[in-house]
């Protein structure tokens, strides 16, 4: 049986071909799970469902600012009215978009950087938290950073040192609840708009989005049933 039969996953973040989003929502198919995922766009979602349909798995595309508290709480309630449970959370959604000296950060850079990174995950996971304490326990994984903080990125730096203090404050909150909370690490990754933007010689030493993936989809299963609160890097052969 596929260790995730029976299971829904919520993964933010699946907008376009090629970008860990795909892949992650791809694996935890494969491996069973019934899929809600979301975006900002719809056209985009709905491309990624419809190819994840062609491969036989059970998607829900919705559109949501996850900056929005309501368009949040609508998107999980509409999670549940479709499939009746959210086992899996995966925030995913957010990245890199301001790349500056820390002085020349705006107001308006730093708001935007920390919403899209930090405050949506906390939306997200606030909003699963109640149904996956009366449904008996559940995942959520977050996505933080591998490494040191880098220059010219203050607020994504911020962010995503936020994202490892929210999950593991929710994983001591859910501990009693049977809800594991972690994140991920990822290193510079293979992604379609990595290798067009960088245009790298090769990729051998970079994360591999499936390996990125795989380690999410072991965190979901009860093989990772001892694990919570931990940030777990996937750097590839790079460190």
């Amino acid at each position: 049986m596929p260790v995730l039969e029976g299971k829904t996953a919520l993964v933010t973040g699946v907008s376009h071909a090629g970008q860990v989003g795909e892949a992650v929502a791809r694996k935890l198919a494969e491996a069973g799970a019934a899929l809600v995922i979301c975006a900002r766009t719809q056209s985009n979602v709905e491309a990624r469902a419809q190819d994840l349909r062609n491969g036989g798995a059970r998607v829900l595309g919705l559109a949501a600012s996850l900056t929005d508290e309501g368009q949040v709480n609508q998107l999980v309630q509409r999670a549940l009215g479709e499939f009746g449970r959210v086992d899996i959370l995966v925030n995913l959604a957010g990245g890199l978009t301001r790349y500056k000296p820390a002085i020349e950060h705006s107001l308006d850079d730093w708001t935007q950087e920390l919403n899209n990174n930090l405050l949506s995950a906390f939306l997200m996971s606030r909003a699963v938290f109640p149904h996956m304490r009366d449904a008996g326990g559940g995942v959520i994984v977050n996505f933080a950073r591998a490494g040191l903080p880098q220059a010219n990125m203050v607020a994504y730096n911020c962010a995503k040192a936020g994202v490892e203090a929210l999950t593991r404050t929710f994983a001591l909150e859910g501990r009693d609840m049977g809800i594991r909370v972690n994140a991920i690490g990822p290193g510079l990754t293979d992604t379609a708009s990595n290798i067009a933007m960088m245009k790298p010689k090769d990729t051998a030493h970079w994360a591999k989005r499936e390996d990125i993936a795989e380690t999410i989809c072991f965190l979901a299963s009860d093989a990772g049933k001892g694990i919570t609160g931990q940030t777990i890097d996937v750097t590839g052969a790079g460190l």
